[in-house]
């Protein structure tokens, strides 16, 4: 089921851009890349909530992530990445995730969405983001 008012049954370009279609979900890499590499991957079926998943899919969602996280840190090599799930003003089901870095921005702490825009990367470095990511899935 997929609702034509929100952002990640639609399309999410207005903050993202596509790396790829995964098996219940979809991966994006965020414009805004104050983290190098920062994604989202939201589920294609519209739910709110993590309960409202099958079984079989909170276990491809869950693959799905993990496939995910594997490529982010194979490409950037981060410390750590952050996972986070909000949904408060986009109740679909989706997580953060977010490279951090030692010596980097926000590490031992949670991560800080940048709203400002003073972090968006140029058209050049999203596709070279998004290749290198896709190497890896």
């Amino acid at each position: 089921m997929k609702d034509a008012n929100c952002r990640y049954c639609t399309s999410a370009e207005d903050i993202a851009v596509k790396v790829a279609e995964l098996d219940v979900s979809n991966l994006w890499l965020t414009k805004d890349q104050a983290y190098r590499g920062r994604c989202i991957l939201s589920l294609k079926d519209h739910k709110a909530e993590l309960f409202q998943l099958e079984p079989g899919e909170l276990e491809a969602f869950s693959r799905d992530m993990a496939r995910a996280a594997k490529a982010l840190y194979e490409a950037f090599s981060p410390g750590k990445i952050n996972y986070a799930a909000f949904g408060d003003t986009y109740p679909h089901v989706h997580f953060h995730l977010v490279p951090k870095y030692q010596d980097g921005k926000s590490w031992g702490s949670q991560f800080e969405l940048s709203l400002s825009g003073d972090k968006l990367a140029s058209p050049e470095e999203l596709a070279g983001r998004v290749k290198e990511i896709q190497k890896h899935l």
